[in-house]
């Protein structure tokens, strides 16, 4: 029975998946929800701070029950959480995040906003996030946004009045909503924001409460509902064969990197708004009770109502391009009125499906994903009309050039294809996140371009405007260039045409320690991105560093081919930190950067163009034993970061671990949520156990108790209880507790300087209760909150050592941090002989 859902899913996702780029492929009852959106002149915008902090299923409803233009704006990309199916962190996840957000408005039928806010992390109050975030700046990009996409609604997913309570990104985003609702309307705000949009005042601005924000069901039934409206956002929709509920449980199933990926729901589902400001409608199922949505709301709107309302009355699914005539004077009616608001969007919607009632197939595809400024590329188009309706193709240009003059007669589904030439202009930007060009700060991105801001993505390299004359009427239909192949195994893909270098170079290593003063070859990775490159690579170093020779040439035959260019770097005696950069000399150009792609089915593929750098640490560390075993967890880099100071680092399958299987290992280190995410370790905790028991030393890193929590009661070998307990100040005073500990004695002497430049956090997830078999090693504490001390215990077990720490060792390490590698070098060396 469960078949024709698995055939609606497969379906989708084919459509949703990596062919984002492709065209689509409207079937008529898509073609009909479209001129029911058409008619809707209505927009509701949901606020909160995160991917996956939105409602997907009010989203959806308004979308498609409501058919509102409706959009999410997340204040923040993401940048700061972790990452359950990848290696991506920070600013990469940042990446990811901003496409798995994408992929789920594509299915929910939303569109995306962000404000230039950098997620920094958690923060547990909005004072520290606002200072962090630059208040006045993510405040003037929802402005912006609003001024923008000018909403009649706009809904907060949090409360601004209880700052302290949660996250304190959430309760931000919501005081930002609440201040920028009325300032949006205010010309003497952000004025410079009106040279290219106008105010505007929402008409009403609510909370989507539930019972959670009052802390159990029970105080929410008895909670004032006066200013609530309930919606059941549960609705069938027989055209489509699928509920709101299931829509809006794929959409949010495409944050895989947050273990998001859950069970389809399906039945009624209330949800709850509550009125902040503006007027309650009367009807309290209709949040735009009250507000004109029809084509009257216009000034000459009621003309093209008038021809627009009709083909939805009489819509033939059966035929629907019979419309086109009707259509083409409804276009042209849109042409005549005066709001360049809804014009703008009403004609491109419209557009859209005049192409989709003909069965128009407009396509320019490259041979190559990619190419580089000043090259020359080929274009093949392909044109189908797949109805009986009189099309011509009348041109093809870009916004510089025009590239093809004909009157191409486009009979009822004869394929044309052709080929056109570009010539990519010498001083044409790179593809890569706009927010990522500029260095930003640790709040805060840097956008130069006011009109980038609040976009998801870069727009297209390049846009071809294809001429179409529809029954002796012309309009102009924009068409991105993509790539598209096939795989075997996946079949047909379509993926981002870009621009990027001739060439990158990139380090294997975003971090070098350097142990001793011996010298270290340095090994650097040139791509060519062009046949034929051929140039010269310097090796950029800080004071005190040494290299054998800071330039080198180099040339590579064929794009795509690879060349290793090895430098011996001496450090100096006394320990540093420092960086170096490549800088590729090419055809006149300096280049210093690296391509990152991330590559996932979910998502189109992203290029990244980073700068290309590496720290270099001259560090003094001592350390004892040499084999450690190590069981991933979700993308953590720590293993990596042990080669570097001259660890042997096997990584261990769960599933091989058997009785005395570890005996061969100094240390065992569990990785970040490996419990959360490696269901396998259930079954072989007892070995691990045993492992400690025989005089083994194992050090668990951070697990989570709630979502995707610990489902075991022998993650430790006496009781122990997490919590959701963090110290998010990476500068707060570390206290050490147990001065005497080998923990911070041996082989390294642990003092305050060692938690010195630590990164985004001190630690999270610290467990709150424990056995007295435990010894806390360390205290620390936000400002304001008392002490805790369950960062890193340590409990001896038989022989050996039971260890579990919260600290973010998984953020420190791989950003060099060099008080965090003394520390784990002192758990790895923990033996029982050695403890005091």
């Amino acid at each position: 029975m469960r078949l024709p859902w698995v055939f609606f899913f497969g379906i989708l996702l084919s459509c949703q998946l990596i062919d984002a780029q492709a065209p689509k492929k409207n079937t008529s009852s898509d073609i009909f929800h479209s001129i029911q959106k058409l008619n809707f002149l209505g927009s509701a915008l949901y606020i909160a701070a995160h991917p996956d902090d939105e409602n997907t299923r009010l989203i959806s409803y308004l979308s498609n029950e409501v058919k509102a233009k409706t959009a999410y704006l997340s204040l923040t990309r993401g940048d700061g959480g972790q990452n359950l199916i990848g290696s991506e962190l920070r600013e990469l996840l940042g990446v990811l995040r901003t496409q798995e957000l994408l992929a789920a408005r594509r299915i929910d039928g939303g569109e995306q906003f962000f404000t230039r806010a950098n997620d920094f992390g958690y923060s547990k109050h909005p004072n520290e996030t606002l200072k962090i975030w630059n208040k006045e700046a993510v405040l003037s990009d929802v402005i912006w946004i609003i001024r923008n996409f000018k909403p009649d609604v706009v809904i907060n997913r949090f409360d601004h009045r209880s700052p302290g309570s949660t996250h304190g990104h959430h309760t931000s985003s919501a005081m930002l909503s609440f201040e920028a609702f009325d300032l949006a309307n205010n010309p003497n705000m952000y004025p410079e924001q009106l040279k290219s949009t106008d105010v505007w005042q929402p008409k009403r601005l609510f909370f989507n409460t539930s019972w959670w924000f009052y802390g159990s069901e029970d105080k929410f039934q008895k909670a004032d509902k006066s200013k609530m409206i309930d919606l059941d956002v549960g609705v069938y929709y027989p055209l489509r064969g699928v509920s709101n509920n299931e829509i809006a449980s794929l959409a949010s199933s495409q944050h895989l990197c947050q273990g998001f990926g859950r069970l389809a729901t399906r039945g009624s589902e209330n949800e709850y708004i509550e009125l902040l400001k503006g007027v309650l409608p009367n009807n309290k199922s209709d949040i735009f009770d009250g507000i004109n949505t029809t084509w009257s709301r216009v000034e000459g709107g009621e003309a093209v109502g008038k021809i627009l309302y009709e083909i939805e009355s009489n819509f033939d699914f059966a035929q629907p391009s019979k419309h086109l005539p009707q259509l083409i004077e409804g276009y042209k009616a849109i042409l005549q009125i005066k709001d360049e608001h809804w014009k703008k969007i009403k004609k491109q919607e419209l557009e859209d499906i005049i192409q989709s009632v003909c069965g128009l197939y407009l396509e320019a595809t490259a041979a190559e994903s990619n190419t580089y400024p000043g090259s020359n590329i080929a274009i093949d188009i392909e044109a189908l009309n797949r109805s009986n309706a009189d099309i011509n193709l009348i041109s093809v240009s870009t916004s510089t050039d025009n590239l093809i003059n004909k009157k191409l007669a486009l009979k009822e589904n004869k394929k044309e294809l052709f080929q056109i030439n570009i010539n990519v202009p010498n001083n044409k930007d790179y593809t890569s996140p706009y927010w990522l060009n500029n260095k930003g700060t640790t709040g805060m991105y840097t956008v130069k371009d006011q009109n980038l801001i609040g976009k998801p993505e870069t727009p297209n390299a390049f846009e071809l405007n294809f001429e179409m004359e529809f029954n002796g009427f012309t309009i102009n239909i924009k068409k991105p260039i993509v790539y598209r192949y096939s795989k075997p195994e996946k079949g047909e893909i379509y993926q981002p045409f870009e621009i990027l270098p001739e060439a990158t170079a990139s380090f294997k290593d975003k971090v070098i320690i350097f142990a001793n003063s011996e010298p270290k070859e340095i090994p650097v990775t040139i791509k060519a991105l062009k046949d034929n490159v051929k140039g010269e690579l310097q090796l950029c170093f800080g004071k005190g560093w040494k290299v054998d020779q800071e330039i080198k040439p180099f040339e590579i035959a064929k794009k795509g081919d690879q060349r290793i260019l090895n430098f011996l770097l001496t450090p100096p005696s006394t320990e540093d930190e420092n960086y170096i950069s490549p800088i590729i000399k090419v055809d006149g150009k300096e280049i210093s950067k690296e391509l990152i792609e991330i590559s996932y089915d979910h998502i189109p593929k992203q290029s990244v163009l980073m700068p290309s750098e590496t720290k270099v640490v001259r560090l003094n560390i001592n350390k004892n034993g040499e084999n450690i075993g190590y069981i991933n967890g979700a993308g953590d880099e720590i293993p990596e970061s042990l080669k570097q100071i001259g660890y042997k680092v096997d990584k261990i399958d769960p599933t091989t671990i058997q009785a005395g299987s570890l005996a061969k290992f100094d240390a065992i280190v569990v990785g970040i949520r490996a419990y959360n995410v490696v269901d396998e370790l259930k079954f072989k905790q007892r070995y691990l156990l045993d492992y400690v028991k025989e005089g083994g030393n194992l050090i668990v890193q951070y697990n989570t108790a709630g979502r995707n929590g610990l489902d075991m009661d022998n993650l430790a070998p006496y009781p122990l209880s997490i919590s959701r307990d963090r110290v998010t100040d990476e500068t707060s005073k570390v206290n050490i507790l147990a001065k005497t500990h080998a923990l911070v004695n041996y082989p390294n002497k642990i003092t305050q300087n060692d938690f010195n430049g630590w990164v985004q956090e001190r630690g999270l997830y610290f467990p709150d209760e424990w056995s007295k078999e435990f010894t806390p090693i360390l205290s620390m504490n936000d400002e304001g909150e008392p002490a805790l001390s369950g960062s890193l215990l340590v409990a001896p077990y038989g022989k050996g050592n039971y260890i579990y720490t919260g600290l973010s060792f998984f953020r420190e390490l791989p950003a060099g941090v060099t008080g965090a590698y003394r520390l784990f070098a002192n758990l790895l060396s923990l033996k029982q002989e050695t403890q005091k």
